[in-house]
């Protein structure tokens, strides 16, 4: 049976990725294969490719024939070289390992302290006046306008606010 290593895509419209496959050469592009020896997504930056040295170097020597593509991801693995018994190429790009999203909370968690550097970032709403405080405002200008040396006009200010109190609330 002649064999074949090629693409086999996956994914959604303008976001391929691919599994590298050892199929039959008779067979579709997404049918049945023997062997999956590999990973390739194109969109990612650097291009991840992962391939199963060992197995592509197998099917390479039983006879199995590259598509162009995967032969070019070969030749940048290093795995196509290994094969000819050439001198390998020059290291792949390797994305930058992501860094714990733990570990940067808890980073920032301690530059900032327990408590904030400022003050809130909205300012806080002020209280409506309550009805006893509105009651009670008035009185306290009149007793401050008024006569002090009158002490019954003391005594019906203070039973206001009790009159208030009683009284209520709409």
């Amino acid at each position: 049976m002649a064999t074949k290593i090629k693409l086999m895509r996956l994914g959604k419209m303008r976001a391929p990725y691919y599994r590298i496959v050892v199929a039959d050469s008779r067979t579709k592009r997404e049918g049945r294969v023997i062997e999956t020896i590999g990973k390739y997504h194109p969109k990612e930056d650097p291009s991840f490719i992962e391939v199963d040295t060992e197995r592509a170097q197998y099917w390479l020597g039983v006879g199995a024939q590259p598509t162009e593509p995967v032969a070019a991801i070969f030749r940048v693995t290093g795995d196509w070289q290994k094969f000819r018994g050439e001198p390998a190429p020059p290291p792949m790009k390797v994305a930058a390992p992501k860094p714990d999203r733990k570990a940067l909370y808890e980073e920032a968690v301690r530059s900032n302290g327990d408590e904030p550097a400022a003050g809130a970032t909205t300012p806080k709403k002020k209280a409506a006046p309550k009805a006893d405080d509105a009651a009670a405002a008035p009185d306290a200008a009149a007793i401050g306008a008024g006569a002090t040396d009158a002490p019954d006009a003391a005594a019906p200010d203070a039973a206001a606010p009790d009159a208030a109190a009683e009284t209520p609330a709409e």
